[in-house]
């Protein structure tokens, strides 16, 4: 497709002056994201998100408008799409970018799904094109693409010995070093270039090379997004289905205050006859313990046991008092009956004059 003929149907569509064009579209969402994603204000606050959805309408009527011209066909090769054409194949992953950057808690599930979306478009475009080679992620559903799917059939008549976890564990581990490695290398290349290009002074060739090493710079950002959103998505649905068991599941009523038992027959007789026990109790157990806690009347604390203790130490200093008293008057006649004992037990023998039970 010429570019002439493109800017000519991009002036037909916007013939009427006060509408955007296409490239100013494209180019306002995308200067939104970048100075979203340097900002160091809070992404939650109210200038922000004002911001981020502007930069989203943006870019959907710019995804419109290409729409409307068919840019992009599966027919087609990279070396015939015009290098004008070229930075509107990040459309979708700019608007997947500026979609993740919404910060609704309640809108969390949709917000990531429609991202998802929005990378998934832009990377299949990619694959198309064959601008890098990368594995395309499955759905969301675990489904794959139409053309995998016949692949994956021819695949299946074989015999298949899948690697282990480990070893899946680590070649994934690989492509995550792998393409962080072709990230930062992406990034130093197209810091070269963009000088050129902002300086005005870039031809064709260099301005093709800033956009196709924009457009796979994107490829490794989307995939990491992809991975990212999965791993969210499975979290998020399980809360969905909690908070859903929790919606099902009502809430138990209180149980009401228990009321006193009746031992008679019935309440007519209890009003005669009273409730049917000498006397219904004034005070709980807890209200009792806390009359006496009061008053230090308790067996651990209190009155009581300091009175306890104050009687058995006095009973104890008058057992002293009366043995010393014992041992002070206890000189002759003490002495006289211990001697007359002594001198009893050696002339009598022992069970002398015990006559009991001798018949």
């Amino acid at each position: 497709m010429a570019e002439c003929d493109n800017i000519s149907d991009v002036r037909q569509i916007n013939s009427n002056a006060e509408l955007p064009k296409l490239p100013e579209l494209l180019d306002h969402g995308w200067k939104i994201f970048e100075e979203v994603d340097r900002t160091n204000e809070p992404l939650g606050s109210n200038n922000i998100q004002v911001r981020v959805k502007r930069g989203i309408s943006m870019l959907e009527e710019a995804s419109r408008m290409a729409a409307q011209l068919d840019l992009f066909s599966r027919n087609e090769e990279l070396q015939e799409t015009a290098t004008a054409e070229l930075k509107y194949l990040l459309l979708p992953a700019l608007l997947g970018a500026l979609t993740m950057k919404q910060t609704s808690r309640e809108k969390r599930l949709e917000i990531v799904q429609t991202a998802r979306a929005y990378f998934m478009d832009f990377l299949r475009r990619c694959k198309d094109y064959n601008i890098s080679q990368f594995e395309l992620p499955k759905s969301a559903n675990g489904n794959t693409s139409p053309d995998e799917a016949s692949e994956n059939r021819l695949s299946a008549v074989k015999p298949v010995h899948g690697p282990s976890d480990l070893v899946a564990m680590a070649a994934q581990r690989q492509a995550k070093i792998e393409r962080y490695r072709l990230k930062k290398e992406l990034e130093a290349r197209l810091s070269d270039v963009q000088r050129a290009v902002d300086s005005g002074q870039a031809d064709d060739e260099v301005s093709r090379d800033f956009y196709l090493l924009n457009v796979r710079r994107w490829v490794t950002v989307c995939l990491e997004e992809v991975e990212s959103i999965d791993q969210e998505l499975e979290i998020l649905k399980k809360m969905d289905v909690l908070k859903q068991g929790a919606v099902e599941q009502p809430a138990q009523p209180p149980r009401p205050p228990m009321k006193p038992f009746i031992l008679t027959k019935d309440s007519m007789q209890a009003r005669v006859f009273g409730a049917g026990y000498p006397s219904l109790p004034t005070m709980t157990v807890d209200d009792w313990y806390e009359q006496h806690r009061k008053h230090g009347a308790l067996p651990d604390q209190g009155i009581p046991r300091r009175v306890a203790m104050e009687e058995d130490s006095d009973a104890k200093e008058r057992e002293e008092e009366e043995k010393e008293k014992k041992a002070e008057n206890d000189d002759e006649e003490s002495l006289l009956k211990a001697r007359n004992w002594d001198d009893w037990k050696d002339t009598h023998r022992r069970g002398y004059g015990n006559r009991h039970n001798m018949g």
